[in-house]
């Protein structure tokens, strides 16, 4: 292990600041922020959206100025391994290209947009190789097939002929993390790199990046807004806020003792695992500098609402010269549970496992191959698409991606007013009322109605469709994923509130997640999802402190818990690949048996391949 205090840091950042032009002047993105990296150390960058994290990893690879920006002030000292430290902010842009990728290398939050979908993963691989390393064909492809092999994916010599539309989201992310390694940088910035994959993904990427970093000695610049991902992985930690560092010190200072208010208030926001021990109820979050009465647990009724019945839903695969059916994706296999009125069922599991399709089929958003979805006391299956229509009034969706969700060219308050035009529940000057009634319950300034979507920020929009949502009165809300995309403590904000109106209104969720510290916290029941099939289901409790099925235990392993001091190591993961959920025409599985262990909690005992 390096001696991280006697050598020189890798790279200094002193007093940057970073200007936008816009139509109404200067924006500033990062006003004044000084820090260091030394070699073989881990800084996690922290903060929210918008609070100049990724400004300040973008100029000290100086690619700020190709987004509009421009490096107003300040010094950005690397160290190349010669007498004296480089000033990258005035470094020619021609030398820029020689350090990019060789020196400094950076892995980016979106690896669909950083891979170039028309190269395959072996030629994007091995540009850098032979543009830098000056390496031959043969030579740069065996070092690409080592790289694959140091990042743990599948089948690497396969992988390297495919396209990056062929990969899995995690696939993916480790293809450009290998493209960020492949020149042994003495620098390596991470930009958010495992926010949009599963738990256990995210679990074994972060191990890797830990375990390349102190095998190579390479400094890494992390940035994140998950607290969890910093305890895990920060040897020091530079909170920032608004364009500014408000707080610096090591992983354990700012876990254990944080001095700045906004600090305390972000890690407060933060659910974790376990918090809910001993209560029997969902409750929302304290979170600080808001005003909230006294918090009271969400009970619910005993009522049964939507009940569904051996639900099966698959895709066809199509091929050959007659576009075919060759073989099916089994999506959602033989799924049955039961959610009750004002109370909260999630579903949990990985990408793919069917959670997904699970909540539009009950919705009818895809249909299902068979099965019963009884919502009240109507057949939901057998209604044509005029009762159907109808029957939407009381099943609404919560997406994950509010931006898609919402109609660019509208205005929020005709938005959220749509449906109820649509479908004539209130008439004249009652659905403004309604509207601005709503815009109040999610907490937007009446302001926001003339707004258009572009002008509000992520979890802003997640509220205006959670209005929307609620404009019917529904019984049923299926939220998908539908706080996955936002910041820590807009995340908090938006849970609180979907449970305050659950409290208020008896609205019954069906909460689609892989989050499994935000599931503990708004659930009454939990299902835990593999390969289309439920293979554990019971009260949160039951789950969360007594799981029984192998894979419910392999994903509560895999949770990152926000304390320095309980930090997963790799040889704790050890998750199988997931098989294939696609089989040929005629392929009929066994149904899905289910041992009670204890009243309520049900496990699978169908071999369901984990």
């Amino acid at each position: 292990m390096l001696d991280v205090q006697d050598s020189a840091p890798i790279a200094q950042i002193e007093n940057l600041r970073v200007e936008f032009q816009t139509k109404d002047g200067p924006v500033v993105g990062v006003e004044d922020v000084s820090f260091k990296i030394n070699p073989g150390e881990t800084v996690c960058v922290v903060g929210e959206s918008g609070s100049g994290k990724s400004v300040s990893s973008l100029s000290l690879m100086r690619l700020v100025e190709f987004g509009g920006g421009d490096i107003a002030g300040g010094r950005l000292l690397f160290d190349r391994g010669e007498s004296e430290p480089m000033d990258l902010s005035k470094a020619p842009q021609d030398l820029m290209r020689s350090i990019r990728g060789n020196e400094i290398g950076m892995i980016f939050q979106e690896p669909m947009t950083a891979l170039n979908p028309v190269f395959t993963v072996g030629r994007q691989l091995t540009e850098g190789l032979r543009l830098h390393k000056g390496l031959s064909k043969s030579e740069a492809d065996e070092r690409a097939l080592e790289l694959l092999r140091q990042v743990r994916i599948p089948e690497p010599e396969r992988r390297l002929a495919q396209y990056p539309h062929e990969l899995s989201g995690g696939m993916r992310q480790r293809v450009v993390i290998a493209m960020a390694l492949a020149c042994e940088p003495r620098l390596l910035i991470a930009d958010e790199p495992t926010t949009a994959l599963d738990v256990t993904i995210q679990a074994e990427i972060l191990a890797l990046m830990d375990r390349l970093k102190r095998e190579t000695g390479t400094a890494v610049m992390f940035i994140t807004h998950d607290m969890a991902v910093v305890a895990q992985m920060a040897d020091r930690v530079v909170v920032m806020f608004r364009g500014n560092k408000v707080e610096e010190g090591t992983v354990e200072e700012i876990f254990e003792n944080p001095q700045h208010p906004y600090t305390k208030a972000l890690l407060a926001a933060v659910p974790k695992l376990g918090e809910m021990r001993e209560k029997a109820n969902p409750e929302p979050m304290k979170l600080l500098g808001r005003e909230q009465g006294k918090i009271e647990p969400i009970i619910g009724t005993q009522e049964p609402l939507l009940k569904v019945e051996n639900l099966t839903t698959r895709f066809a695969v199509k091929g050959g010269f007659f576009r075919r059916t060759v073989a099916n994706v089994h999506a959602v296999e033989d799924l049955s549970f039961t959610l009750n009125k004002g109370q909260t069922l999630s579903l949990v599991g990985e990408s793919g496992c069917g959670k997904s399709t699970a909540g539009r089929s009950i919705l009818r958003l895809v249909e299902p191959m068979s099965g019963k979805v009884t919502l009240g006391d109507t057949d939901v299956m057998a209604l044509n698409p005029g009762d159907l229509r109808d029957m939407r009034r009381d099943m609404q969706m919560i997406f994950q991606d509010p931006f898609a969700s919402l109609n660019p060219q509208m205005q929020l308050a005709e938005q959220v007013a749509e449906p109820i035009h649509n479908f004539g529940t209130l008439k004249g000057s009652a659905i403004s009322d309604r509207v601005s009634m709503l815009f109040d319950r999610v907490e937007l300034p009446r302001s926001f109605m003339r707004r258009f979507p572009h002008e509000l920020s992520g979890g802003q929009r997640q509220r205006v469709a959670i209005a929307r949502a609620l404009a019917l009165n529904p019984k049923l809300i299926v939220a998908d994923e539908a706080v996955s995309a936002l910041d820590v403590s807009v995340q908090a904000q938006v849970l609180n509130l979907m449970m305050e109106l659950q409290a208020e209104l008896g609205v019954s969720y069906l909460f689609i997640s892989h989050d499994m510290a935000v599931v503990e916290r708004v659930s009454h029941q939990v299902g835990v999802m593999y390969l289309g099939r439920i293979v554990e289901m019971g009260s949160r409790a039951q789950v969360f402190e007594n799981p029984q099925h192998a894979y419910t235990r392999a994903l509560m392993k895999a949770v990152p818990i926000a304390d320095p001091r309980q930090r997963k190591e790799e040889k704790d993961l050890n998750f199988k690949p997931i098989p294939s959920p696609i089989h040929p025409i005629g392929h009929e599985p066994e149904p899905s048996k289910y041992d009670e262990v204890a009243p309520g909690h049900f496990v699978l005992t169908t071999d369901s391949g984990y």
